[in-house]
């Protein structure tokens, strides 16, 4: 259950959202978004959630590994996101994507996803315990968890994963730290 009382996130400004995107534009030319992919647990058929998921660069390569037996759901708090991955996916002709709008909730059954993307987007949680929370709801008893954040040192990602209880750690790929639920 989520606290009634938790610090709610704000989406960054339109104009930040949109120097944003030109970023990873840039980011996603010089290291493909598959290759952090390649990293995670995701194969053909899975339900994946890229939690914090921008304009959609994950999102997108996860929905093409998961082909049109899995599902990707690309959960932001920004708009603009949204329609960035909404239009990512059309031009790819990706129908197997589903956007979702929220600070938190993501309105998704219990037990429902594979994997669980959280990728460079820790370190901007107004309430992280909130979002862990909400993370291991809607995740498996046997799915991952796949976290990357520059912003902190291996030690301290694993610390704050694990702080709360919910997860343990199991493995690092290169930069990516997979979790389980405890």
């Amino acid at each position: 259950m989520i606290p009634e009382n938790k610090k709610k996130d704000k989406p960054m400004s339109k104009t930040h959202f949109k120097f944003m995107l030109k970023h990873f534009k840039q980011r996603d030319k010089k290291c493909p978004p598959y290759n952090k992919i390649e990293k995670t647990k995701i194969k053909e058929g899975d339900i994946v959630l890229d939690y914090g998921c921008g304009p959609g660069s994950y999102s997108i390569a996860a929905a093409e590994v998961v082909g049109n037996t899995g599902k990707v759901y690309a959960a932001d708090i920004h708009p603009l996101a949204i329609e960035e991955v909404g239009k990512r996916a059309r031009e790819k002709g990706l129908k197997n994507i589903e956007t979702i709008l929220t600070d938190c909730n993501t309105k998704l059954e219990n037990s429902v996803i594979d994997i669980v993307l959280l990728l460079d987007i820790y370190h901007d949680l107004s309430d992280p315990e909130s979002i862990l929370i909400e993370l291991y709801r809607v995740l498996k008893n046997n799915g991952w968890l796949c976290v990357d954040d520059h912003h902190f040192k291996d030690e301290e990602i694993i610390d704050k994963i694990t702080s709360i209880g919910l997860f343990k750690f199991i493995e690092r790929k290169d930069e990516v730290f997979n979790f389980s639920k405890v």
